[in-house]
């Protein structure tokens, strides 16, 4: 841990990473295994889908209101969560360096936007589930539904009428995410925040800067994560500090595994700094 302070103390800039895990001290679900899914929508495991399954764009089409019981109310439940305090720990913490902070999340729920984290500093690589996009779709519209609710009948697990529309084409609406096999998400909001970050790892590259990539909670099964912090820990040679209760192996060099959840890593490493 000494090491781990001293790296943080030397740092210009800090990368934030995140995966489900990030969330679940926050009181959110990681669905965790086709178990952990079906603990979270014990209605879901009686109709035998997989989370994988369910997460396909194809239930618009074939059952919206089945679609939008399972998507409504994750957007209800991600509205109504308090982000944990580890989320202002990174922020302050990050902006304190010369060059700030950049977040990286596969996450959809929003949480870094509602802990105060700059927006222009955020990139969402699967997309946010507070954006809405024709599931037709007709154009390369996006819209935010941050003020939106969508009443769920959680015995029948079904979304009650009316269900959220384009209001282009009168199509069914759908999150602006990334699902499995999915061939029709919008992908442009991604792509500029994509932009951004590039542009932020530039500048650290050509300024020789010291970057170290705090990466919390992500796991194995979606490692769309952990691969972005081990290439640009690669690429900038960059120090990685990965915490995870269970995959907390890193690659060999001057990194760190830190086997605590998001809340109790992040202070662990903060601390006294």
């Amino acid at each position: 841990m000494e090491q781990v302070k001293k790296i943080l103390e030397q740092a210009d800039a800090i990368m934030i990473n995140s995966g489900a895990g990030m969330g679940v001290d926050s009181g959110l679900p990681d669905f965790r295994g086709t178990s952990g899914f079906w603990k979270a929508y014990p209605a879901v495991s009686e109709l035998g889908i997989s989370f994988s399954q369910m997460a396909n764009p194809v239930w618009f089409e074939k059952d919206p209101e089945l679609a939008w019981a399972f998507y409504g109310h994750r957007l209800n439940l991600y509205r109504q969560t308090v982000p944990h305090k580890g989320f202002k720990q990174l922020l302050e913490f990050g902006e304190q360096k010369k060059l700030g902070y950049f977040c990286f999340t596969s996450n959809v729920d929003g949480q870094f936007q509602k802990a105060g984290y700059d927006d222009d500093k955020i990139e969402e690589v699967h997309g946010s589930i507070l954006h809405f996009q024709c599931s037709v779709p007709c154009s390369y519209d996006i819209w935010d539904v941050s003020d939106m609710e969508i009443n769920v009948d959680m015995q029948k697990f079904k979304a009650e009428e009316p269900l959220p529309v384009c209001p282009k084409c009168g199509a069914i609406a759908r999150p602006n995410i990334l699902m499995f096999g999915d061939y029709s998400w919008l992908s442009q909001r991604a792509e500029n925040q994509s932009v951004r970050f590039y542009n932020w790892l530039e500048k650290i590259e050509n300024e020789n800067a010291k970057l170290v990539i705090i990466e919390i909670g992500a796991g194995k099964a979606v490692p769309t994560v952990r691969h972005k912090s081990e290439a640009i820990a690669g690429r900038l040679n960059a120090t990685l500090i990965r915490i995870n209760p269970r995959d907390y192996d890193v690659p060999k060099g001057k990194h760190f595994g830190i086997a605590k959840g998001a809340v109790q890593g992040i202070e662990l490493i903060l601390s006294n700094l």
